[in-house]
């Protein structure tokens, strides 16, 4: 079983400022205040308030499934009926040694049915749900929740609103300036990419500004905010996306382009800026963003 998900996530270290050590860290007994050593930590479920059950590793290997070295397939079912919130992890699954005829009859029948399997298996000491699907011809395993770990949202919900009938008909355009197919590419890790600009500066010793978050300004009407919503939207697909690029988006409006550029978000800005490649654009402000852009726009 392979991880189906490479994430890319910036992984940082505590170190002693002054010598670049690793920070340690020791387990310590709080009603003691010092160091325990491993032989003397046990797990514990606390049962009640103060009341601990203590554990060993052969109640654990008790508790396990008969199943715990396989995957048993419960129901076929169409996966469009699978909510994804019940979704956990992706993983790959690959055909043991002298298996391949095995795995390969199981794709095919599952990709010729067009259903997907349901499951359980034992991962990490506990017993999962799992969804089996075909996805370019490997057996995909989606680790899922078992329903009564779902929350329900009765407490969440809000409370019944009239909606009126013009703001419904302009969020439903806004929806329609938005629609199109699913492109995973389009989308960028942005806070990422700037976490990677900043580390690069700094390294080369750089200076790097903290720069205070402009708080949007709360929209006082509900028809003005879906307005501009759907004109800056529709600015948006004009845009860069579509061959106008920066230069595009600073020759609307005004003919300053500044107050245009103005009306876009700050992720929309970074994302010209990051086009135009504009150094610095990590630690910019809104304002810094929009003047650089129209000194590259000329």
């Amino acid at each position: 079983m392979f991880s189906g998900i490479d994430e890319h996530t910036l992984h940082f270290h505590f170190v002693h400022e002054k010598d670049e050590s690793p920070i340690g860290y020791e387990k310590v007994c709080k009603q003691e205040g010092k160091p325990v050593p491993a032989s003397e930590i046990v797990r514990a479920f606390e049962y009640s308030k103060g009341e601990y059950v203590y554990m060993t590793d052969e109640d654990f290997e008790t508790a396990k499934a008969d199943t715990y070295h396989t995957i048993e397939i419960r129901d076929f079912v169409p996966y469009e009926e699978i909510d994804p919130i019940y979704f956990r992890h992706t993983y790959f699954l690959g055909p043991a040694e002298g298996a391949e005829p095995v795995y390969a009859l199981l794709r095919d029948a599952m990709a010729q049915s067009g259903l997907a399997a349901i499951a359980k298996f034992v991962m990490r000491d506990r017993q999962n749900l799992g969804c089996l699907r075909v996805r370019e011809d490997v057996i995909t395993l989606e680790q899922m929740y078992f329903a009564d770990e779902v929350r329900r949202v009765d407490e969440i919900a809000p409370r019944k609103v009239k909606v009126e009938p013009r703001e419904l008909e302009m969020a439903l355009r806004l929806i329609e300036t938005f629609t199109g197919s699913f492109d995973p590419s389009k989308y960028d890790d942005t806070y990422r990419d700037t976490l990677c600009e900043i580390i690069r500066a700094k390294r080369k010793g750089k200076a790097v500004h903290h720069v205070e978050v402009e708080e949007p300004e709360q929209p006082t009407d509900l028809m003005d905010a879906l307005r501009q919503s759907l004109e800056a939207a529709e600015r948006r697909r004009s845009g860069p996306r579509n061959g106008g690029g920066a230069r595009a988006a600073r020759s609307d409006g005004d003919g300053s382009g500044g107050g245009d550029l103005k009306r876009l978000s700050k992720s929309d800005l970074y994302d010209l800026a990051k086009e135009a490649d504009i150094a610095g654009r990590a630690d910019m402000t809104k304002d810094q963003l929009v003047r650089a852009l129209k000194r590259v726009g000329g």
